[in-house]
């Protein structure tokens, strides 16, 4: 367990997840299997993973007072996730996401829409720039402003902190963002979104990331679902296998789990493989159980699977 600060900066919604056996049409209204509400949002999801594998942990936001609100309030005291620099808004709603589960397959098409914390100011990140500072890895994604999300990793590069940018959902990113980024953890789609290449095989991948190295990011780390993650920096490109935990329930999440251990495990020292190792053991139990933030693995079942791998 760290006594270092991880701090995440990023969105709450709250995830409103529907299983059935197939996707609507437009114009056309279908049964559902079974409806979950519970808390989600990727900078939200990735603290609680970071809180439940032993980090100290502090999540810089924006929400509404509403009944959403109140949801992401209560999950982060329930987890022990510091809420200094969670913002509150009387103005906007705090976000939402309509996510509809295969109830076979386990996979998922999502809407989000973020509410809120898309009203996060510069001045306020400013005003969690201690915080910021006095962190051993800082973690954002892409469901807030991109300004917002390029000024919180300046901060923390000014401060010599290790940043990790998880760019999701994919969105165009200007080039001065990727040198910020000491790693950068895209799944395939967004790799490919980003660079334009295809990303479907290994050797794919690799390809995909050296794009990113060129453009300035130092690591990439690029996951693949049920195939692991493809790691490559100057002097590494290698493959990391998945974990195979148990059969696959939900791979909504999956993401935010993997990022929010990976950001633990280098906290706490772990080399680039070890650390891109421990995400995949986490993201591995994640996709055995429904939801997003309840879904994430506690540490001594993430020690557990490691050990039982070797």
């Amino acid at each position: 367990m760290t006594d270092k600060w991880v701090t995440v900066m990023g969105s709450f919604v709250a995830d409103l997840a529907f299983r059935t056996a197939q996707l609507p049409q437009w114009g056309q209204t279908i049964m559902g299997s079974e409806f979950r509400l519970g808390p989600g949002g990727k900078g939200s999801n990735q603290a609680v993973a970071a809180a439940r594998l032993g980090a100290r942990v502090s999540f810089v936001s924006k929400l509404g007072r509403d009944a959403f609100g109140a949801l992401a309030r209560t999950t982060y005291k329930e987890e022990g996730i510091d809420t200094k620099y969670c913002y509150e808004t009387h103005e906007h709603a705090t976000g939402a996401a309509s996510i509809i589960v295969h109830e076979v397959k386990g996979e998922n098409s999502i809407v989000v829409v973020p509410g809120a914390c898309f009203q996060m100011t510069i001045e306020e990140v400013n005003r969690a720039g201690m915080l910021i500072s006095q962190s051993e890895i800082f973690v954002t994604q892409l469901e807030l402003p991109i300004p917002i999300v390029e000024h919180g990793l300046k901060l923390a590069r000014a401060s010599g902190v290790a940043t990790i940018l998880n760019p999701a959902p994919a969105a165009p990113l200007p080039d001065s963002i990727y040198p910020l980024c000491d790693y950068l953890t895209p799944n395939e789609s967004e790799a490919s979104a980003l660079t334009g290449l295809p990303v479907v095989t290994i050797e794919d991948a690799d390809r995909a990331a050296a794009v990113f190295l060129k453009r300035g990011t130092r690591n990439v780390v690029i996951t693949l679902g049920e195939k692991g993650a493809f790691v490559k920096n100057a002097k590494i490109s290698k493959h990391v296998p998945a974990f195979n935990a148990g059969p696959v329930v939900e791979t909504t999440g999956a993401g935010d789990s993997f990022n929010g251990a990976f950001a633990v495990a280098l906290s706490e020292g772990l080399d680039l493989i070890e650390a891109t190792r421990f995400g995949c053991a986490a993201a591995g139990i994640s996709v055995t159980r429904y939801g997003t933030a309840p879904s994430m693995p506690k540490r001594a079942e993430v020690d557990a699977l490691l050990e039982k791998s070797k």
